[in-house]
Order: C-alpha cells, then sequence, then structure tokens
C-alpha cells in the first residue's frame, strides 16, 4: 500500500507502509510523463493506497504495476533485445513477449 509519491522530471517514486521506496522511469506512463508539474502534483490515493489517480490527465496507477510491470506491461524481450543490438536493419523489429 503507498502511503506517500512524488513525481521527478524523469521517476515516480511511491513510499510504502512497509517504508520501501520504488522508483520507476516515469516514460513507463505517457500521459504521466507528458503532463506539467502542477498536473502531477494534483493526485490522490485511492483504495486506501492500492493505487494513485490523477483527474487532470485521467491517469490511475496500482501498486501491483510497480512492483511487477512485467506482469501488466508489455515489456521488450531481453533475449530479443540483445539478439538485435547491432543488427539494425530497415524493417527489422524487436520482438515483445506476448502474455
Amino acid at each position: 500500500m503507498a502511503v506517500d509519491l512524488s513525481c521527478s522530471r524523469d521517476a515516480l517514486c511511491v513510499t510504502l507502509t512497509d517504508a520501501r521506496v520504488v522508483s520507476v522511469p516515469l516514460v513507463w506512463f505517457p500521459r504521466l510523463a507528458g503532463a506539467s508539474n502542477q498536473e502531477r502534483a494534483r493526485r490522490e490515493l485511492i483504495g486506501g493506497g492500492i493505487g494513485v489517480h490523477w483527474e487532470a490527465i485521467d491517469e490511475d496507477i496500482s501498486v501491483a504495476i510497480l512492483l511487477r510491470p512485467e506482469n501488466f506491461m508489455r515489456l521488450p524481450d531481453k533475449a530479443a533485445l540483445h539478439a538485435t543490438r547491432g543488427k539494425s536493419r530497415p524493417g527489422a523489429s524487436v520482438k515483445l513477449r506476448e502474455h
């Protein structure tokens, strides 16, 4: 459960009830990354701390997403990224892991 949070230019940092601080890249959340500092500051914890809501940009982020992003987001497959590194060709693409 979240008890506090802050946004820097490039990271979202959430403090949990057990004192852990989870920091993730803001680019994971394009609406939040594109928001003004004022819009980012106007947020509220929802569900007793299970998530955060930003009304002005219509964004909701759950603590579960921050703790286990691979279960909720389409992250690039590390093997595919490694295999294509240095072999960029027109029309080549990085294969994303299916869930």
